[in-house]
């Protein structure tokens, strides 16, 4: 058995594609990432986004984030079938180390418990 590691992979779907087939291309790599011995930690869809420049002549983009557990060599598979696939325009995929982890840990901890108090205005002061 390989030694498994965290990564991230986001990627920047086709945003002129209807929405079903958003979630038709996020079950692909989903499932891809199972296949080949993954196991998914966290799916995260951020929505339709303008891009900073023209992706074959597109300026917006659908981005999904995925976090998963796998074995090194997944990565390479992973990227060969973003590639073929053209509703994928950009990919990227990059292995957690410690430091990342825990701070991903402590920015997911810190809203818990800390709850945010509203101030109320003061008086005399017009908004």
């Amino acid at each position: 058995m390989l030694h498994t590691r965290i990564y991230e992979s986001v990627i920047i779907i086709n945003a002129t594609l209807e929405d079903a087939q958003i979630d038709a291309e996020v079950e692909k790599v989903k499932d891809f990432i199972q296949k080949n011995n993954g196991e998914i930690r966290a799916i995260e869809k951020w929505g339709r986004r303008r891009l900073a420049y023209a992706i074959k002549k597109k300026n917006n983009g659908f981005y999904t984030l995925f976090e998963f557990k796998a074995p090194g060599d997944i990565v390479a598979k992973l990227e060969r079938q973003y590639h073929l696939n053209e509703n994928i325009m950009r990919y990227l995929t990059v292995q957690l180390d410690k430091k990342a982890l825990k701070a991903k840990e402590v920015g997911q901890k810190t809203p818990a418990t800390e709850p945010v108090v509203a101030e109320e205005p003061k008086q005399g002061v017009k908004l």
